[in-house]
């Protein structure tokens, strides 16, 4: 009876102990680390993880690492400080720590994509990218400031961004569709160019200046910029608003200032207002700064509107005092709006009546009568 219960104890010892021994070597293994294992990226991007290599042997483990799964067109990279490595030795129950670079292709599609960090014949560690978005092959073109506003004396200054989506360096051409007249110029990195060089999946910052023709009208005005090169390209549609210039010239048709008038008399003087700005003139009010008690209108009053290169006829009827006397007076007339005025001074000389001249004459011919009867009558005495 003591026998077979010393024999059937012996079984379950021997039973239980093979179990105990192979947990124990389970133990012994080198393990792959690291917290995040599966993330979201664009494409394009590049993930860096940092994964613990852990040694749970009793002896120096010699660690052979690489990545197996990753898709194609997709490229990693091992490091352990700045050495790039593909095996490490890791003492006894200690971890060594490495870093693994993983470049995901702009060209992708959306999705998640799985691989495995491998330490041959000792462990692995599957990671995890979901890329978020529909990959492109493609530039882009972009400007946080389509859009400016001023006069037709101004210049406008557009920042843009040249983005190299590609896997392959870009030499593009930069180009323009402006209007006759405008003037366009590129500037990369500050200096005038008519291309720019960008580096795969990288930016460059392009300078845009605008410069529209001296006489163009108020108006908005579109200009497409392209940035293009034998495989792809980019257009960015730029806006300028032209607020336009408010200038205007006060002046006769013979371009003459000056006249005659009788002391007393009307005189008309035949005026040309000319719009030689770009933008709409509106409610030109028309003044005279005139002698005392002289007197000037003008027909029309007032000029409504006058469109950019427009002229229009005005009439101005100058009334000369009767106390005038004879000599040069200045009559200045001014035409003026909220947003320009202008002026011209006329000189007017004025004369005297006809009849002051008669009347001179007869005096000198009543003289001369009056000292012929003096002669006549005294004389022989």
């Amino acid at each position: 009876m003591r026998a077979n219960y010393f024999n059937l104890l012996l079984v379950l010892l021997m039973g239980v102990l093979p179990i105990q021994l192979q947990a124990s070597e389970s133990d012994k293994n080198v393990i792959l680390y690291t917290p995040y294992t599966k993330i979201a990226v664009p494409p394009g991007e590049s993930v860096n993880y940092s994964i613990d290599v852990i040694n749970n042997y009793d002896v120096v483990k010699n660690v052979n690492l690489s990545v197996k799964g990753l898709p194609r067109g997709w490229n990693y990279e091992l490091k352990a400080g700045t050495w790039t490595i593909s095996e490490l030795a890791v003492l006894p129950h200690e971890k060594k720590n490495v870093s693994l670079k993983v470049d995901i292709p702009l060209k992708v599609n959306k999705g998640t994509y799985r691989f495995t960090v491998v330490a041959e014949g000792l462990g692995e560690l599957p990671i995890a990218i979901t890329v978020s978005k529909q990959g492109t092959y493609q530039t882009d073109f972009i400007t946080n400031q389509p859009n400016m506003q001023g006069n037709s004396k101004s210049s406008f200054t557009f920042n843009a961004t040249l983005k190299n989506q590609t896997a392959e360096q870009q030499l593009y051409a930069l180009m323009a569709q402006a209007p006759r007249g405008w003037n366009v110029v590129f500037k990369a990195n500050y200096k005038q160019a008519t291309s720019a060089q960008v580096e795969p999946n990288a930016t460059q910052n392009i300078t845009i200046d605008i410069n529209p023709p001296a006489n163009v009208e108020a108006g908005s005005y579109k200009i497409p910029v392209r940035a293009t090169t034998s495989t792809t390209s980019a257009e960015l549609e730029l806006e300028v608003v032209i607020t336009g210039t408010y200038q205007m010239e006060l002046t006769t048709p013979r371009g003459l200032l000056s006249s005659e008038i009788t002391a007393g008399d009307n005189k008309n003087i035949d005026l040309i207002v000319r719009n030689t700005g770009s933008a709409e003139l509106k409610d030109i009010q028309l003044s005279a700064n005139k002698p005392v008690d002289w007197e000037v209108t003008f027909e029309p009053t007032k000029i409504n509107r006058l469109k950019a290169g427009e002229t229009a006829n005005v009439t101005a009827t100058v009334k000369a005092s009767k106390k005038a006397l004879p000599g040069d007076y200045v009559t200045k007339i001014s035409t003026k709006t909220p947003e320009v005025n202008s002026s011209a001074d006329f000189r007017i000389a004025v004369r005297t009546p006809m009849i002051w001249g008669w009347m001179g004459v007869l005096v000198i011919l009543v003289a001369l009568g009056c000292v012929y009867y003096l002669f006549r009558k005294y004389g022989r005495r």
